[in-house]
């Protein structure tokens, strides 16, 4: 995952056969999905936006995607060649003995935030959003739970009474203490930089030694994302469709 161009070339090539476009088809075709959304932008209800910046995680090495399959692949899906980059590093660095497809990551980026454009912002360079992006207030009403802040939780959302999610992948602030990645290697570890959310959200994805070349395993892994039958058939969709478009 490091060394030479054509060592990460090859780590590239292998990975991505493996976990992007007819392979994620099949796999997930185990958990049997409904009706694709419509990825077209607007086409999903508009969440509230995520955080701002923080403590560091020890930079991991950094594994070289070809620029050409990134431009390529973002034009063919519809998705910022910025976040193609994030989910394709991220599933090079994760546990291969895992099978996350890169379309996995992008199908939780869309549902959470539009891959970091939702309302209007755009995805600068450095892996961050125009403006922050934060969840609505984890404070019990509706069908949220009761989540307080605390002075460490603060930092990332500013309100000092109730935690919220931040970030292109929306980490509640306790879960992000615990994954906490660095994915671009500057020293830092920010849920509101794409590329340390989305190597976090892999990692999350496969702990325990999760399997998510099966349906069930794949199905559990998103499910544990969100407690939210909803949730996981937004992502499978979103995932699917983007797979299909790239295969």
């Amino acid at each position: 995952m490091t060394g030479s161009p054509l060592r990460s070339a090859v780590l590239l090539l292998a990975a991505l056969a493996v976990i992007g476009g007819v392979g994620f088809v099949l796999q997930q075709s185990l958990y049997g999905g409904r009706e694709p959304l419509d990825l077209t932008p607007g086409a999903v209800p508009a969440a509230a936006p995520p955080p701002a910046t923080a403590a560091a995680a020890p930079a991991s090495t950094v594994p070289t995607i070809d620029a050409a399959w990134v431009s390529t692949t973002a034009a063919r899906a519809g998705i910022p060649e910025r976040a193609v980059l994030a989910y394709a590093r991220a599933t090079v660095q994760a546990d291969a003995d895992c099978g996350i497809g890169w379309t996995t990551l992008a199908g939780i980026g869309w549902v959470e935030s539009q891959h970091g454009t939702i309302g209007g912002r755009t995805l600068r360079d450095d892996g961050t959003s125009s403006r922050r992006i934060l969840g609505p207030a984890l404070d019990g009403v509706g069908d949220v739970a009761a989540i307080p802040a605390t002075a460490d939780s603060t930092r990332w959302h500013g309100d000092p009474r109730w935690d919220h999610a931040v970030g292109q992948l929306q980490f509640i602030p306790s879960t992000w203490d615990t994954w906490a990645s660095d994915g671009d290697g500057d020293g830092r570890a920010n849920p509101n930089d794409i590329d340390d959310a989305a190597y976090a959200a892999a990692r999350y994805l496969c702990h325990d030694g999760r399997d998510l070349t099966t349906g069930s395993g794949w199905a559990g892994g998103i499910f544990s994302y969100n407690h939210a039958q909803s949730y996981v058939d937004a992502v499978y969709a979103a995932a699917t469709s983007y797979a299909s478009r790239t295969s």
